[in-house]
């Protein structure tokens, strides 16, 4: 089973709870999985704070926002606190936010409430708060 593991991590990187549901599915036994596990772990070949912090940096730069990949990552198996703690560490949201309006829709402000709300659906679908939202399409009254 830890060849299988290795196998699966030579690939690429595995939430713990994301690698031990392949292997059970592969139908190895769930307490030698667990096991197995631990070991890897305490070697840290599997650690959900590094799976973390590399899923949110690529998906960042794919410009998807704290909410998706947060639930994103819960699909995949982790824990809040991991999530929660490279969330914070991940970077400027609402830079990225502004960053990601601009490339769709072009540099200028949104004009009428019909295109600030078109936008706004957008970036929420890209997985941005309201106050990403609200300061990426220059809704926010603090900065007017």
């Amino acid at each position: 089973m830890r060849a299988a593991a290795t196998a699966l991590l030579a690939r690429r990187d595995f939430a713990r709870g994301e690698l031990a549901a392949k292997l059970t599915a592969s139908g190895f036994d769930p307490a030698a999985v667990a096991a197995a596990l631990d070991e890897l772990g305490s070697e840290r070949l599997i650690d959900d704070e590094r799976y973390a912090q590399n899923f949110i940096a690529y998906h960042a730069a794919r410009g998807q926002g704290p909410v998706r990949i947060a639930a994103e990552l819960r699909r995949h198996g982790l824990a809040d606190g991991p999530i929660e703690a490279a969330l914070a560490a991940g970077g400027d949201w609402h830079a990225l936010a502004r960053r990601a309006r601009a490339a769709k829709f072009g540099p200028a402000a949104p004009v009428g409430w019909a295109e600030k709300a078109r936008q706004s659906r957008f970036l929420q679908y890209r997985g941005f708060s309201s106050d990403h939202i609200r300061t990426a399409i220059g809704a926010d009254p603090e900065l007017e």
